[in-house]
């Protein structure tokens, strides 16, 4: 069956690296097909142009009395503000400035009360899985439905002994499936029970409006990275308290409002207790404001016509895959479950890390393949695929790896025909080069024998 072209009918907002050029094994060059949205979205021009119009403005905050000092402080402040507006935090809720999604959970998990006990599913990214080292963590597994992921998280708060605090971590959407998970369920669950929860909302913040103060929800974070704002910033809103008590993420200037040496020849500190606790050192104001530029674009644009063209996509995806022979989406909640721009699959006879390579190197399409740091999720879904032994990957029966493909408010339609119409020719026809692996990675080395 032909591809049918891709018509949407909302346009694709404008990102850097749009008109990229990029060689083609097989002869000429092609504009890049980004579809690796999950790992990191392109930034969009309106922020990156915002940035560069603040650039010869550029100061430090909080300490100078110069006028671009003052300036910028007033604009890193700001951008608490619209960023909190964006997320629809509650008054008093406290929008902190961190490196990543990654940096805010582990934030987060430095100012857990004693004894606090942490629930997390185990189809987490590691972001989300991982940062709870020093308190007490139940692993649940992974549920099969968003009904089951309720159920399951209701026994296991209704088992905890000793009663006393407790924090649930979920996602929003999963960076695996692109499933939309159960947020004000599972928010109501756990404060029926006494708990506090976080969202990890990576994934959901670039495809759908969040909405702290409606779902209920203690604290968020995501990454600037996938708001299609540049690399190095992230944010963990939510809730004073804990962050307030607690002793700072970093201990430095700025976290501190008075130092003096003590009797004993020591050094006493007097720490904030303001937002600027957890920010110690000099903030990444750049990052900040670009965060804020692409909270502020999102909106403008509308959440409801970013969503209408991504559903659009997703079923022209969906289609196009299950319109081809041997590939299996990977899927925890079923077919129909509403999802973000995010997919993953296998495709029957084929290394994941083989077929990525050919897409990229005969097509110009950028997809991403292995267990895309969610590896206990990824095991679960593939449910006994095995590996295709071959190039560029195990022969052992080691368990098979998946490609993801992701996309988002600034994909073109013609990306989309293209990654459909290259899985189709791949898994038909094969790929037209050889492939092995170099340095851990599989690149094309010399034309198939029998091509012309």
């Amino acid at each position: 069956m032909s591809a049918c072209p891709v018509v949407t009918t909302v346009e694709p907002l404008p990102v850097l690296g749009h008109d990229v050029r990029v060689p083609l094994v097989t002869g000429g060059e092609v504009t890049y097909a980004a579809l690796d949205y999950a790992a990191s979205a392109p930034a969009l021009r309106r922020v990156w142009d915002d940035v560069a119009a603040y650039a010869p403005y550029y100061g430090s905050v909080h300490r100078g009395a110069g006028y671009l000092s003052q300036l910028s402080t007033d604009l890193f402040e700001g951008c608490r503000a619209t960023v909190a507006g964006f997320l629809g935090c509650r008054e008093g809720d406290q929008v902190v400035f961190t490196r990543s999604t990654t940096d805010s959970l582990n934030l987060l998990a430095s100012v857990l009360p004693a004894g606090c006990r942490v629930f997390v599913f185990e189809t987490e990214h590691h972001a989300a899985l991982l940062p709870w080292r020093d308190a007490e963590v139940t692993y649940l597994d992974a549920p099969r439905s968003p009904a089951e992921a309720v159920e399951t998280l209701e026994r296991a708060l209704a088992d905890r002994e000793p009663y006393g605090p407790a924090l649930v971590c979920v996602t929003g959407a999963s960076n695996v499936t692109g499933e939309l998970w159960p947020v004000r369920e599972l928010a109501a669950a756990a404060h029926a029970h006494g708990a506090r929860i976080v969202l990890d909302a990576a994934q959901l913040a670039p495809h759908h409006p969040v909405d702290v103060a409606g779902w209920d929800v203690d604290w968020v974070a995501f990454s600037g990275h996938k708001l299609y704002a540049p690399f190095g910033a992230g944010v963990l809103a939510g809730r004073a308290d804990w962050l307030r008590e607690a002793e700072p993420y970093l201990a430095g200037g700025g976290a501190s409002r008075r130092v003096a040496r003590d009797a004993e020849g020591g050094v006493e500190v007097e720490w904030h207790d303001t937002v600027a606790r957890h920010e110690a050192g000099s903030p990444n104001v750049i990052g900040a404001y670009a965060i804020a530029a692409a909270c502020k674009a999102l909106q403008e644009t509308g959440f409801d016509r970013l969503v209408e063209r991504e559903r659009e996509l997703i079923a022209r995806v969906r289609a196009g895959l299950a319109d081809v022979p041997g590939v299996r989406v990977l899927s925890l909640f079923g077919a129909d479950a509403p999802r973000v721009g995010v997919l993953s699959f296998v495709v029957d006879g084929w290394n994941s890390s083989h077929f990525a390579a050919a897409l990229s190197a005969e097509y110009g399409i950028g997809v991403r393949d292995g267990l895309f740091c969610a590896h206990p999720l990824v095991r679960v879904l593939l449910d006994g695929d095995r590996g295709a032994p071959g190039e560029c990957g195990p022969s052992d029966g080691r368990s098979l790896n998946a490609i993801r493909v992701s996309f988002g408010a600034g994909t073109p339609d013609e990306h989309v025909e293209r990654f459909v119409r290259a899985v189709r020719e791949l898994v038909t026809e094969g790929a037209r080069w050889s492939y092995r692996t170099e340095g851990g990675r599989c690149v094309a080395v010399r034309p198939r024998v029998g091509l012309g």
